[in-house]
This record gives structure tokens, sequence and C-alpha cells, in this order.
């Protein structure tokens, strides 16, 4: 089980999904109000508690010339999910699998791909390991945003049901 987590460290959670790249320990700590040399420690230890798994980039996969996204549904045997997880993962253009904890549909995936031979290709890959594609939908546009229960302490961002209008063009979007 995880750990409890405080202001600060969900502070730090938020600024950190919004713009780890472009967010300095001494900007955060500003904008939280501790220290940052505060900030570095809470960083060092969220990371070796495994809250922080890695800091990866934001790809705009169309402008790196793969055009086509596609999201597929899969249903496979519960007992078997994580080894279809790795095998699925092993095959070229898939970007990110799921593992659902309920129902039939238990692993979503996504691909990308240059062309329709691309996601043919894909799409037999995953036939040939034996599970079925309930569904594939092509994808035109995904948004992520920071948890909204990681919020900046002391702001009326700490408000879970802050209006999305008002942010600002820093939130990261795919």
């Amino acid at each position: 089980m995880g750990r409890d987590l405080d202001d600060v460290d969900r502070s730090i959670l938020y600024l950190l999904q919004r713009n780890a790249r472009g967010t300095t320990a001494e900007a955060m700590a500003d904008k939280v109000g501790v220290s940052a040399s505060t900030i570095r420690n809470r960083i060092d230890q969220l990371e070796d508690d495994g809250v922080i798994k890695g800091y990866h980039p934001e790809i705009d996969y169309e402008a790196a010339n793969l055009p086509l996204q596609v999201a597929f549904v899969i249903s496979a045997p519960p007992t078997e999910l994580k080894n279809y997880s790795e095998q699925i993962r092993g095959i070229q253009g898939v970007i990110d699998v799921r593992e659902m904890l309920t129902g039939r549909r238990n692993i979503h995936v996504d691909v990308v791909g240059t062309s329709t031979s691309d996601i043919t290709r894909i799409t037999d890959a995953i036939h040939d390991l034996g599970v079925e594609i309930e569904s594939s939908e092509m994808m035109r546009r995904r948004h992520v945003q920071p948890f909204n229960h990681f919020f900046l302490q002391g702001t009326e961002e700490m408000d879970a049901r802050a209006n999305a209008s008002d942010e600002d063009d820093e939130s990261p979007t795919e």
C-alpha cells in the first residue's frame, strides 16, 4: 500500500504533472511556501518510495510522422493478463498497455503507425497471440491533466472543482 501524502507532497506532484521539465525546485518552493532544499528532499523521497516512477516526454506522434493512433480493446483470460501484456508491449508500434481489474474487455492498448499497413501488422501480431480484439477506434486527440486531488496548497487551485477553463496552456495534452 502507498504512503500518506501531505499538502507539500501533493503540491509537488501537482506542479510536476503540469510541467516537470520546466519547473525548478526554486520555482516550486516559491509556490508551495517551503525551501528549495525541502522540495528536492521531498522529490527524492517520493522517487525512493515509488510514488514518482519517472519523467516522460509528451510526444506529438503526428508531428513525429506517426499520424495513425488506434486504441484496441482486447479480451484475454484473466489469469494470463501479465503474460499477454508483456507480449503485446513487445510489438513494434505499441505505446501504452493497460490491464483492467474487472470485465471481459480487460486489456486496452494504444498503438501508433505511419500507414494502414502498420496498423494491420500490429493487429495481426495481436491476433497471433491468441487474444480477441473486441474493438478498435481511431484516436483523434488525447488530453491529459493533473489528478485533481494533487493541488497547489494555499491557492485557489486547491479547489478540486476549479473551473478547467481557468487553466493556462501549461497543462499537458497529447
